[in-house]
């Protein structure tokens, strides 16, 4: 156990967390209640000065930390990391398209899980001790399906991590797949708006388009290239994030991805030299990088799917050349224009509702309901009733003739 003071420079990566969520990273056997007490106490200084749990710290600052809080012998101790093979730290090597501090960006072959399951012995999350063996372990921020390849970003630190799955939640990443899909769209650029669901009976393993317990789902997809009306390249660009949703998409609309079985059937198969393999790949990914620059990834196909480009007439190099359509706007901009639209819309009610609300003769009603009468119809009840039979014209208090009885204004 330390006996000693210790103290931390708070580096760029953590710029803006927590106090308490500092110690969580850099010293988890240090427990939240120790990390309160220790700030209640005044033990816990951020440049020389009391800090709370809540404390968001910025990069240079130092962080002093008292002696102990070390894990209590027979305590829970950290999991080891599993010793890789030379086979997996090649197949991890070999995935690399390009890393810095802050990420890693693989290019995922078909046929590897992104993650565990039951029975998958082998996966990206279980490979990613090769590229921090003493440092912090990096971390998924997203997913590919099994079969699914292409560009996978991989945050090698906690404040990376946070970072990109901010931008992912938020829709500023942009994530541009390439397919092959059986026969050809009517429309050669389009929108796909279908809400999405786990299909009942499926354990969840299977999704299907719900109209009225669904998830919104918004894929734009256009057609880069045609094979007669065999098949179709196409470019997808899904705007929401739901599970497996480009292929049901495009099953949706009659057009199954190549090779995807699960929602394509028999028709998701084309003859010939054609591989059976799923024909679904990440190609690019634009993303916000904590450097203030843009991180830009291609990555190149796989071998069964640029086969299957030559047999069917496709040139890669002329889906390069096409420019990207515009960027879809984020939830916050959507949350902007909707707040705008709300007050819009409340101003040119309460505009509707004072012209109502104004008689022809300058006089402003009520506007609540009540009990029509020969009085003011619809409004509050006046306290006088109708005209007793055999009175016309019955006087008015206070003398004069009322001319008869009123009719309705």
């Amino acid at each position: 156990m330390s006996d000693s003071v210790r103290q931390f420079t708070v580096d760029n990566d953590d710029d803006g967390v927590r106090l308490d969520r500092w110690f969580k990273r850099h010293l988890p056997q240090v427990g939240f209640a120790m990390v309160s007490r220790w700030a209640r106490t005044g033990q816990i200084r951020v440049d020389g000065k009391r800090a709370d749990v809540d404390t968001r710290l910025e990069a240079g600052q130092t962080l002093r930390v008292p002696p102990g809080g070390e894990a209590k012998p027979g305590g829970n101790a950290p999991r080891p990391r599993r010793e890789l093979t030379e086979e997996e730290l090649d197949l991890a090597d070999s995935m690399v398209l390009t890393q810095d501090r802050a990420a890693i960006v693989l290019n995922k072959p078909p046929g590897l899980a992104t993650q565990g399951g039951s029975g998958m012995k082998q996966h990206v999350d279980g490979l990613l001790d090769a590229f921090a063996p003493d440092g912090p372990r990096p971390r998924l921020v997203h997913r590919l399906d099994k079969d699914t390849s292409g560009v996978l970003l991989i945050a090698r630190t906690p404040g990376s991590a946070a970072y990109f799955s901010k931008r992912f939640s938020g829709r500023s990443a942009r994530k541009i797949y390439w397919a092959l899909v059986v026969g050809v769209p009517s429309i050669n650029d389009g929108m796909i708006e279908l809400p999405l669901a786990k299909q009942p009976g499926t354990g969840g393993e299977k999704m299907h388009v719900d109209e009225e317990g669904g998830q919104i789902a918004r894929t734009r997809y256009r057609v880069l290239d045609r094979a007669g009306n065999r098949a179709a390249w196409v470019e997808l660009h899904p705007l929401t994030g739901r599970t497996h949703q480009l292929r049901v998409h495009m099953a949706a609309i009659g057009h199954p991805i190549v090779g995807d079985g699960k929602y394509g059937g028999q028709d998701a198969f084309l003859s010939g030299t054609i591989s059976r393999k799923m024909h679904l790949h990440a190609r690019r990914l634009i993303i916000d990088h904590p450097d203030g620059t843009p991180l830009d990834v291609t990555a190149p196909l796989p071998e069964h799917f640029a086969n299957s480009m030559l047999s069917l007439g496709f040139d890669e190099a002329d889906g390069a050349e096409l420019p990207l359509g515009p960027p879809e706007p984020s939830k916050a901009d959507e949350k902007r224009a909707a707040k705008a639209h709300a007050k819009e819309y409340r101003k040119e009610r309460r505009g509707e509702r004072r012209k109502r609300s104004e008689s022809p003769s300058g006089r402003v009603r009520s506007g609540k309901p009540g009990p029509k009468g020969p009085g003011k119809p619809g409004g509050k009840p006046t306290g006088k009733g109708p005209p007793k039979p055999g009175r016309p014209g019955a006087r008015k208090p206070g003398g004069g003739r009322s001319g008869g009885p009123k009719g309705k204004r």
